[in-house]
């Protein structure tokens, strides 16, 4: 069966009237975007914030009249954008999803590899991760800066503090390539039950890969400490990331922009000998080693 798409244009402070309309004239689902480009990165636990201007993108049956229905939504909301109306073709939507996600090679050993494909390599080390609502599945350049590093300088025997640790994909990678213990710490309680859930598809056990909230971690100590999250939190967690490394222990860091690179490295300035940063697709990886 053939679908159609009604898009709007609106405030965000509107939206959730418009929505309310769609759904009450029939919409199957009712998706929100941002209209311009102001990317929400890491909204806290329980968030749910907006962009200034949304757009709504409403999926409807065939035959309903779009083109009456955009028209009056425009009118009574006083929309400066006309409604957008396209045909959508039936599919496999599954299917069509699923062709989205394949397997990445990060390095020389490293494949991050969905469930449903076979590793490409089945000798090499594999990690069995599925996109889900936890970030980090190597798809964005900040945890593809990460895998590589770790490809290449993990070291076996050590043990690895993953802050803001999302999908787990860093400490379990970490694991993979030898480290003995790992640590997955992260603010939100839904990301630690996906790093427990991602460590057991890939045959780690949690004695292994602990997980809890930072004030529980202690005064635990590890060889490397990863941070993958935001150039803010991350000059905000100088001190606590540097108390977390075991003297001459490194620190590896990103989802910092480019034009905050400097900013977050002075920040351990003090106490890390940072490396060469690295950059891909305008995002940079920090690694450094802390000075005895």
């Amino acid at each position: 069966m053939p679908w159609q798409n009604l898009t709007l244009t609106t405030p965000a402070d509107r939206a959730g009237e418009i929505e309310q309309r769609l759904e009450q004239a029939g919409a199957l689902s009712v998706t929100l975007g941002d209209a311009g480009d102001n990317p929400v990165l890491e909204p806290g636990p329980g968030e749910t914030p907006l962009w200034p201007e949304i757009t709504l993108t409403a999926l409807f049956p065939a035959v309903t009249p779009l083109e009456a229905l955009g028209m009056a939504l425009c009118a009574e909301f006083a929309l400066q954008q006309p409604a957008r109306i396209a045909k959508v073709e039936d599919q496999d939507w599954t299917r069509t999803w699923m062709g989205d996600f394949q397997p990445m090679r990060f390095g020389e050993r490293l494949w991050v590899c969905p469930s449903w494909c076979d590793p490409p390599d089945p000798l090499a080390v594999n990690l069995c991760l599925d996109p889900g609502l936890a970030f980090g599945t190597g798809t964005h350049p900040t945890t593809a800066l990460c895998l590589q590093w770790l490809d290449r300088h993990a070291q076996a025997g050590t043990r690895v503090l993953d802050y803001g640790c999302g999908s787990g994909v860093l400490a379990i990678a970490a694991l993979k390539l030898g480290a003995r213990e790992a640590w997955g710490v992260d603010i939100d309680p839904q990301a630690l039950t996906a790093t427990r859930d991602n460590a057991a598809r890939n045959d780690i056990d949690d004695n292994v890969l602990h997980t809890s909230l930072p004030e529980v971690l202690g005064d635990w100590q590890a060889d490397l400490v990863v941070a993958n999250i935001l150039s803010g939190p991350l000059i905000a967690l100088a001190d606590t990331l540097i108390a977390h490394i075991k003297p001459g222990g490194q620190l590896l860091l990103s989802g910092i922009l480019d034009t905050q690179a400097e900013a977050t490295g002075a920040a351990y300035a003090e106490r890390i000998d940072w490396s060469i940063p690295e950059t891909l697709e305008g995002w940079v990886r920090l690694s450094g080693r802390l000075r005895d």
